[in-house]
């Protein structure tokens, strides 16, 4: 068997897995390189813990320098050219050939596609945009807060509905919910279209916390002046307090690298193959047809990861994606619910939900508890 070189861009869900199933399957039979411009590992549902003071961000932070793995050599360096054609990418810490090349990089924030959002707007889909809008939530104390999603699509669906529903219960617990207003703007028509079952029981939710929910509308900017967020029709909403989504996009240095369409690297849906002999993207930067949310990256990992053991080995892999997943959705008041969701199977995806119930709290501890284990040995 001829040691190949694999380069694996971007350490979240997708890269993480995959790099970590080549090593079991070949070990040092194979030459992996896994490159990633941050020092550490982030869950997404872990900004919100954050967010809201449940945890402190030194506590969800995984470093990579624990992501020890045979066969695979972690760089912490910033990319500054991919060329897929000739499989060789460069960054601020040298060159890379590759044999094979697989882009993971995930979906970067377009803060600027929204006016007003990087001047005041408060988004909490970043690490640091957590910790800002912490320090920012005990200062409110009434008015209306507005939970807004900016564009789509956006990484984790069902996060800015839980943002609702936990912003409700830190309210209360401070005293002063019945002098806040709630709103929660949103592009789709449901919470979570591919489930019906669990975007009824989000909007319930909502009706029984009297949080307003605002659907098929984007917001489109912000008045910071006025403090008035503007939708997409040109209406206006006034607010004390804006918790946004920012509207997302492919990475500069994808966009540069001609392989994006429409903003997004097209694959193939069943291996994750691009267009370009030898180049896989998975994850929030392809086009795929699933959300973008960490477990359905992590199972495209493990369909390019057998594509690429067959390779290696002289065999033939059959594995399609599948196009199913499955994520918690926290309710507040202590219950997480968890979506089912299959998006390839039939006419049209499907989604069921289980729960919401407090005994689902333990099943999504495992489910990081679990990953850090395999990925970090913690």
């Amino acid at each position: 068997m001829k040691k190949s070189r694999i380069i694996v861009l971007g350490a979240g869900f997708g890269g993480l897995e995959l790099t970590t199933v080549l090593s079991e399957a070949l070990g040092d039979k194979v030459d992996v390189t896994l490159i990633d411009k941050n020092e550490a590992f982030v869950f997404g549902f872990s900004k919100l813990d954050v967010m809201f003071g449940r945890a402190t961000p030194d506590a969800v932070r995984l470093s990579y320098r624990d992501f020890m793995k045979a066969g695979v050599c972690f760089r912490q360096e910033t990319i500054g050219a991919i060329d897929p054609t000739a499989l060789r990418v460069t960054t601020d810490g040298g060159t890379y050939e590759a044999d094979v090349l697989v882009v993971a990089l995930g979906a970067d924030y377009d803060m600027d596609a929204t006016p007003g959002l990087a001047d005041g707007g408060n988004e909490f889909y970043s690490v640091a945009g957590a910790e800002r809008v912490r320090e920012l939530l005990p200062t409110f104390t009434k008015g209306r807060a507005i939970i807004g999603v900016c564009g789509a699509p956006f990484k984790c669906p069902p996060a800015p509905s839980e943002a609702a529903l936990l912003l409700h219960d830190y309210l209360t617990a401070r005293g002063v919910r019945g002098d806040c207003e709630i709103s929660f703007v949103i592009p789709f028509g449901s919470p979570v279209p591919p489930s019906p079952d669990t975007s009824r029981a989000l909007v319930a939710a909502f009706a029984e916390r009297d949080i307003k929910f605002v659907p098929g509308r984007r917001v489109r900017s912000l008045d910071l002046a006025r403090r008035v967020a503007v939708l997409d029709d040109g209406s206006e909403m006034p607010y004390e307090l804006f918790l946004g989504v920012p509207k997302h996009r492919a990475p500069e240095v994808v966009l540069a690298s001609g392989m994006a369409e429409s903003g997004y690297v097209p694959v193939k849906s069943a291996t994750l193959e691009t267009r370009f002999p030898g180049v896989y993207a998975l994850g929030d930067v392809a086009t795929v047809g699933v959300p973008k949310a960490g477990v359905f990256a992590e199972g495209q990992a493990h369909i390019v990861a057998a594509s690429l053991i067959a390779r290696l080995t002289g065999g033939e892999s059959a594995e399609a994606y599948d196009g199913r997943g499955s994520c918690f959705v926290e309710f507040g008041a202590g219950r997480v619910g968890r979506i089912d969701v299959d998006f390839f199977s039939g006419p049209k995806p499907t989604g069921t939900l289980q729960g919401p119930s407090a005994a689902l709290v333990a099943d999504k501890e495992l489910f990081g508890s679990s990953r850090r284990a395999r990925w970090f040995g913690r």
